[in-house]
């Protein structure tokens, strides 16, 4: 499939949000768009997936492509950003820091790529059950003169037949273990955090009233407004709710690398280690955590990974540009890898609507220069932040680690969420940042 007459067209890897984002974006730079993505539908907006935190510049975005978004019932507020020291033995708790007017919003990921589907505009096509497989960089005639272009090949996954897509771009949106990242960075590994999280929702619709909910509203007075964040020692837990009577939490616990399979950073566990886990759940944390993460259905475990900076977000001459995880792995103690996929998206359909039909290079430069020094500051810093709040030396060498109970008042703010470099808002090209 060639690109259509008069339109330039950019061919999308990956129908996650960060790939559902891209294709608004250029869509409303006035470009087509063709999403190319394995899975064999869009999410169904309950139960896949988990929580995340949107700052307010993606909310203002996403606003932009999703009507109503903001104002409807998707997303609650995360108004106060709140870091605790638990002791394991007495159970006694105190806080760190309290950071108010956090103004980010709790949304389920299900929902949010759910409503992004749905709201896609007419100049963006998306092929659900599409492997892809690889890219050629070509040349393609479009009646004025030879223009670059790329030519993706893929592999229908219902029937085994490969099929190929051109455009003008390649959009790489193809998550942290990206294979078209890795065509031009062969050698870039990502990096083992030294720990794991544990990832829950609990839905408690209908249980409202019950001893779990009661108990929990007693210990986290202040959810479904609150970012609750508890220190113990060398372990962290999170707890926030999310829209739709559901409640979010993460432990993260430090360890090996564990063995993976295929390219997912998530793994199901035996009975035996989720019993376990369970377990140390009670010993380490307050009885009503504990309680929650027990009855939690089919927790997961999160493998944490991140990846040194990139040194270009931009290949192949301008004819591919890498976006969200493929773009800059992280780790999730910022609550930056949605965030960042959502203002990649932004920024490159900025860029491109400035350059209208020109040939994408200067496009994509102009996108590389806004966001890579963006996100190579809060990927760093979002590692930073993860060590410290697991206990582990910030820096190689360093002889001692955060202790959360022991931590003065001035030695807790760098927990806070507002340390994140560009907090405020991150530069875009319609507008500065917000």
């Amino acid at each position: 499939m060639a690109p259509e007459m008069g339109g330039r067209v950019a061919v999308v890897v990956g129908g996650s949000v960060a790939g559902l984002a891209c294709a608004h974006a250029v869509a409303a730079a006035g470009w087509k768009a063709v999403v190319l993505e394995k899975a064999a539908g869009p999410a169904a907006g309950g139960g896949t997936g988990a929580g995340l935190g949107l700052d307010a510049q993606s909310m203002e975005t996403l606003a932009r492509w999703i009507p109503g978004w903001g104002l409807d019932a998707a997303t609650l507020p995360l108004a106060v950003d709140l870091n605790r020291a638990t002791d394991s033995e007495t159970k006694a708790a105190r806080t760190l820091t309290r950071d108010e007017g956090f103004d980010f919003r709790a949304a389920h990921w299900g929902e949010l790529h759910r409503r992004l589907h749905e709201a896609l505009p007419a100049a963006v096509t998306v092929h659900w059950g599409h492997q892809f497989l690889s890219f050629e960089v070509s040349d393609s005639d479009d009646g004025g003169g030879k223009r670059g272009g790329v030519v993706a090949t893929a592999r229908l996954l219902g029937t085994g037949e490969t099929v190929e897509v051109a455009g003008d771009l390649l959009v790489a949106a193809d998550g942290c273990t990206s294979s078209i990242r890795r065509r031009f960075l062969p050698d870039l590994k990502l990096r083992y955090s030294g720990y794991c999280a544990w990832r829950g929702v609990f839905d408690f619709t209908g249980k409202e009233s019950s001893g779990i909910i009661t108990g929990i509203r007693r210990a986290y007075p202040e959810l479904g407004s609150c970012l609750y964040f508890d220190l113990a020692e060398k372990t962290h837990a999170v707890l926030y709710e999310l829209p739709g009577n559901r409640l979010n939490w993460l432990w993260y616990i430090n360890g090996p690398e564990p063995e993976l399979t295929g390219s997912s950073v998530t793994m199901k566990v035996s009975d035996a280690t989720l019993a376990g886990m369970q377990e140390d759940a009670e010993r380490v944390w307050s009885p009503e955590l504990a309680r929650l993460i027990r009855e939690t259905a089919e927790p997961f475990v999160n493998v944490i990974y991140d990846a040194d900076p990139l040194p270009r977000l931009s290949w192949a001459g301008g004819s591919v540009a890498l976006v969200g995880d493929a773009a800059h792995p992280t780790t999730p103690h910022g609550l930056r890898s949605t965030n960042m996929s959502v203002h990649d998206a932004r920024v490159l359909g900025e860029c491109l609507a400035r350059w209208g039909q020109t040939p994408p290079p200067r496009a994509l430069a102009e996108y590389e220069a806004a966001r890579l020094p963006v996100v190579a500051a809060q990927v760093l810093h979002a590692r930073r932040l993860g060590r410290l709040k697991q206990g582990l030396p910030v820096e190689d060498g360093d002889a001692g680690a955060f202790d959360a109970w022991a931590a003065t008042a001035e030695d807790a703010l760098q927990l806070r969420q507002r340390g994140m470099p560009y907090f405020g808002g991150a530069p875009t090209v319609d507008g500065g940042s917000l």
